[in-house]
């Protein structure tokens, strides 16, 4: 996709940054690290060990974070599954690349996707001379022109929409089975996912795994049945827990631990109905409240960050792409291809504990899953211009102000004591979104 100039020139670029960058923490290496990307569907804040769950058993991310580090203020992409993957693979705010509600195949065609012109992370590490590979779910298009491996990854495995919505499960342009068996998904791409670490052992290599565990429905795996005391959906958190321990005794095995960063994260809050929790936080997926996206996250890169520290800055999905590139090594300057805008910030600083320097990330928009936007929030304050979405007892007027530091269940409406402050974050909500509205990319779509 790239040319063969703009490859050699960014090999050159590469090179100068192993001699002159002081500015990562460690010199970067010639040998640049893996990423292993990993995301849960539908998972809550609340449902591992280690983010306070008292009944589901998650030691192998237990035991991530504690060579890593726990996000506690980390959000989501959006609140449903396909605007949160663009956000997640493109740095985007998801009304960037023209979506304006739902998900592929319910409020979005079939015959439209992310569009082909998006800059896709694995685009970039591939131009660097990475193998990609994707196990799971993609949920950004059906048609020939929005596939995987069209949109940077050399290797795909994977389900194109949610498990309640297909029954087929692809590789490339072939359905290699149909239907699956919904059970045993998890460990069908975590099979792959291993297959594909031991291919590429001796090449950097970047892969993507979107569970589409726990999504509903929830079977357990016939191994996993009972295993939990939280029932059904407890069995399939505790396979996926399980299932990821076994990619990290395969980066064990194989000597890549050292060299590999590992991100965990969810695409967004509980699906409604589900035993899924997102506590303390009010809200669930497809809503603007805390719960529907704010998630877990650990990010761990043994001997490189500093473990089992926890971090409550302000972050978001969006940042990962410009974060793990810089981590890489990997050049984004000149590859900005069609895309508009990448609205991720670099939080690499943040993730190696340098009180020093200052956090980039300052503000972040909020999406509902099918009315786009509702929110902003600045530092520790939140905003919903319109009180109506707050989803707060009785009837309330005007805007909702929230200090989520003292009131993370978003229950105190705090706008009629600092007006100064709800101007001025309305104000900046505007500018945020006239930016984006002067920025955009359309939907893909398949010609008739």
């Amino acid at each position: 996709m790239r040319s063969h100039f703009h490859l050699i020139w960014h090999c050159f670029a590469f090179l100068f940054a192993v001699l002159l960058d002081t500015n990562a923490g460690h010199p970067i290496q010639a040998d640049r690290p893996n990423v292993v990307l990993i995301m849960a569907d539908d998972l809550g804040f609340h449902d591992l060990g280690c983010y306070g769950h008292p009944e589901i058993k998650t030691p192998a991310l237990d035991g991530l974070a504690k060579t890593g580090v726990r996000l506690t203020s980390f959000y989501s992409g959006a609140t449903v599954c396909t605007p949160s993957r663009m956000a997640l693979l493109t740095g985007a705010y998801p009304p960037r690349l023209g979506w304006t509600k739902g998900v592929v195949g319910y409020m979005i065609k079939i015959s439209q996707g992310m569009s082909p012109e998006a800059l896709t992370m694995a685009e970039v590490f591939k131009s660097a001379g990475y193998a990609t590979g994707l196990s799971g779910k993609w949920h950004l298009g059906d048609d020939e022109a929005f596939r995987p491996h069209r949109q940077g990854f050399d290797r795909t495995y994977y389900t194109n929409k949610s498990n309640n919505q297909t029954t087929q499960l692809w590789r490339n342009d072939a359905v290699v089975e149909d239907p699956f068996d919904n059970r045993l998904l998890t460990e069908q791409f975590t099979r792959e996912a291993i297959r594909f670490i031991e291919d590429n052992r001796h090449k950097p290599f970047f892969l993507y795994l979107p569970y589409t565990a726990p999504h509903f429905p929830v079977q357990a795996h016939p191994a996993f049945e009972g295993h939990s005391t939280f029932g059904a959906y407890g069995d399939v958190v505790e396979e996926l827990d399980t299932r990821i321990d076994s990619i990290l005794d395969k980066l064990r095995e194989t000597g890549l631990s050292s060299k590999t960063i590992v991100v965990f994260l969810s695409d967004n809050g509980p699906q409604p109905g589900e035993q899924a929790r997102a506590k303390p936080f009010r809200g669930e997926k497809w809503d603007a409240l805390e719960g529907g996206t704010r998630v877990p996250c650990i990010v761990s890169w043994p001997g490189v960050l500093p473990a089992g520290t926890e971090s409550d800055a302000l972050m978001a999905a969006i940042d990962l792409f410009p974060t793990l590139s810089r981590a890489c090594g990997v050049e984004l300057a000149g590859l900005t291809h069609n895309m508009p805008y990448i609205d991720g910030v670099d939080v690499w600083d943040t993730l190696m504990g340098r009180k020093h320097v200052e956090h980039p990330r300052k503000d972040l928009l909020y999406w509902h899953g099918a009315n786009g936007f509702q929110a902003i929030r600045q530092g520790d304050w939140k905003l919903f211009p319109d009180a109506s979405h707050a989803k707060l007892p009785g009837t309330q007027r005007g805007p909702a102000l929230f200090h989520l530091k003292t009131d993370p269940a978003e229950t105190n409406n705090l706008a009629s004591k600092h007006p100064d402050r709800v101007d001025q974050m309305q104000t900046l909500a505007r500018q945020r979104l006239k930016g984006i509205m002067e920025h955009q990319l359309p939907l893909g779509e398949s010609l008739p």
